[in-house]
């Protein structure tokens, strides 16, 4: 994996960010279909979208407001490989381009959200691996677990 550019925390890098994994996620052959049944040709305002989400949670400027979990629920045909895709190109993303305290930061606020949202399409709570899995085609980044008490996530 390439070194990190430490990009600074700023707008323009959170588009950058932003851009450059949805390029990814449209290229993906899990992620792709289900976003581009989704959005059509709402692409643009989409990414606007996200660099207003990201901008709001890593920067504070409060220049998104939505509810996230009513529009991922909307959604149809989700399975926890989709999951496992979209953790699995964050992480690759933004390590990528921040320094790892920054990037580990980005990726615990995504973990949260895919938790919220894998326990409302599957009543169950995921476990994110940083274990690498045996099969490198694989996606086991995320299983399911139950919703016990005092569950760590």
């Amino acid at each position: 994996m390439p070194e990190p550019t430490t990009q600074h925390l700023n707008t323009e890098s959170i588009t950058s960010l932003v851009h450059d994994f949805y390029t990814d996620v449209r290229a993906d052959p899990v992620l792709g279909p289900v976003f581009e049944q989704a959005l059509h040709e709402r692409w643009e305002p989409h990414l606007q979208r996200m660099v207003d989400f990201w901008s709001t949670i890593a920067l504070g400027d409060k220049r998104y407001s939505g509810n996230v979990f009513a529009k991922h629920m909307a959604l149809s045909g989700i399975a926890p490989e989709h999951f496992a895709a979209w953790v699995r190109l964050w992480g690759q993303h933004t390590e990528r381009l921040f320094s790892p305290d920054v990037a580990h930061e980005l990726q615990s606020v995504a973990h949260g959200i895919a938790r919220n949202l894998y326990l409302g399409y599957f009543g169950t709570r995921p476990v994110f691996s940083t274990d690498p899995p045996e099969d490198p085609h694989a996606l086991p980044i995320l299983h399911g677990t139950s919703n016990a008490p005092g569950s760590p996530i």
